[in-house]
């Protein structure tokens, strides 16, 4: 009889679909990936709709101030499906990295995540009826009533922006169904990767939460960003609109970095980025009051809402992110690293060679003696 030390880990490959073997994470990427194509597509119809009936010339209104306020009530379209095309394809390429690696923290993230589109889907629909009421107001919208009384465009939109997060909300409640089932199928991998020491998979569980969170808070980020630079790109503040631009690759390097010191259990590159974690909370407390300031709130109005959402979304992950990387430095030398950095792939060649065998410890037995 043989006994292994321990079985090969297969590789982790980078485009992997082998867990589209497992019936409920191909389940659960299924309605992800149909979710993002329907409410594209929807969102594209919107679009098109909106311009089709668009009819605006900036040199046709010599007021300044109503110019730049029109251009920011035009732009709210294009920039809700910028936005959607972004946060749903996020939590499409999100969905097939945590089922790759079997996170389940990751999928429980992708639930709540999947619940604040939601939250802002429904946002959209008053944010765009007003933008076009205020267009059509100032006879920017072409209608089938010459008076330009009705608004078309509103009319034929308004099925789809409802039809959205209908949708969003049934997939939501889908995928928290299907969470559950994924997660007590995973849990016995991370035994199986972790060990059954609580402790060791209680730090386990806070290093997945703080890489969950890192990829969380990109999302809302570059959310946040896009907006500010479509909508509200007409500010006169130029330096303002130039630390929002450099704040886009500066965000990519920290978050990468927090990964990167907080797998490798360096202290002195996690304290930094927990001080940079800190100037970015100041940043979005800045532009949460902006957003409201007298003399600057009207740059704002046309997305005054989702902003406002954005930002304090941002700003709660933020302190969460910020919490979670103390908890995890204080984890720093009790063996998870170990587990984190060991190869993900062992040659069963090197494995078998290793093994040992249960007859091989015992002492050779003695011939037996015959009489002929």
């Amino acid at each position: 009889m043989a006994s292994t030390v321990g079985p090969a880990r297969p590789k982790q490959k980078l485009f992997s679909t082998d867990f589209l073997s497992n019936t409920w994470a191909k389940l659960f990427f299924f309605i992800v990936g149909l979710q993002a194509v329907i409410c594209v597509a929807f969102e594209c119809y919107v679009f098109a709709r909106f311009q089709f009936g668009l009819q605006f010339q900036e040199g046709e209104i010599p007021d300044e101030a109503q110019r730049r306020r029109l251009q920011s009530r035009y732009r709210t379209i294009p920039t809700f499906l910028a936005l959607f095309i972004f946060g749903f394809l996020y939590v499409l390429v999100l969905a097939w990295d945590a089922l790759r690696m079997k996170n389940t923290i990751q999928i429980i993230g992708l639930c709540v995540a999947n619940l604040a589109l939601f939250v802002y889907t429904i946002l959209q629909i008053d944010q765009i009826e007003k933008s076009l009421d205020i267009l059509q107001g100032a006879l920017l919208l072409k209608d089938s009533d010459k008076g330009g009384d009705s608004n078309i465009v509103w009319a034929l939109s308004k099925p789809f922006l409802i039809a959205v997060p209908a949708i969003v909300g049934v997939v939501t409640v889908a995928m928290s169904c299907i969470a559950y089932q994924l997660y007590r199928e995973f849990a016995w991998d991370i035994l199986k990767q972790i060990g059954a020491d609580y402790r060791m998979k209680k730090r386990f569980l806070h290093y997945q939460i703080y890489i969950a969170l890192l990829k969380f808070d990109f999302f809302f980020f570059l959310g946040f960003t896009v907006q500010f630079l479509v909508v509200v790109n007409n500010t006169k503040n130029n330096f303002e609109l130039g630390l929002q631009v450099a704040a886009v690759p500066i965000t990519i390097a920290i978050l990468l970095c927090a990964a990167f010191f907080t797998q490798r259990e360096n202290k002195i590159g996690v304290t930094l980025t927990i001080v940079l974690y800190f100037g970015a909370l100041s940043y979005f407390f800045f532009k949460l009051v902006r957003i409201y300031q007298p003399g600057h709130k009207q740059d704002y109005e046309a997305v005054q809402k989702s902003l406002t959402a954005f930002a304090v979304l941002t700003i709660l992950l933020i302190i969460l992110t910020i919490i979670n990387g103390f908890v995890c430095m204080s984890n720093f030398g009790a063996g998870l690293k170990d587990h984190l950095l060991k190869p993900r792939y062992s040659d069963p060649e090197k494995e078998d060679a290793n093994s040992y065998q249960m007859n091989d410890q015992k002492p050779p037995l003695p011939s037996r003696m015959t009489i002929d």
